[in-house]
């Protein structure tokens, strides 16, 4: 999950796998696989860089997970992650 923020300053959890789409309209315009729409006040930029230190995460944890070094640490990735 990737944390991103409707316009009116809510913060929303969007799930990575479901998304189709990311435009800026000028807006930007998060589409959905089901083809609901999400306008968040984040770039286009900062969204496919939050989905990409999210998908990190996941191969991270399982890399974790085959070694068996640690517990995988998968967790939302926003701002305080890097994620701008």
């Amino acid at each position: 999950m990737i944390l991103v923020t409707r316009l009116n300053g809510d913060s929303l959890a969007v799930n990575a796998d479901l998304i189709q789409r990311v435009e800026e309209t000028p807006d930007t315009v998060v589409t959905l696989v089901d083809g609901s729409k999400l306008l968040v006040a984040e770039s286009v930029d900062t969204v496919i860089d939050r989905v990409r230190m999210f998908r990190a995460s996941v191969v991270a944890a399982a890399e974790d997970l085959r070694r068996g070094t640690s517990p995988p640490d998968l967790r939302l990735v926003g701002p305080e992650d890097g994620g701008k």
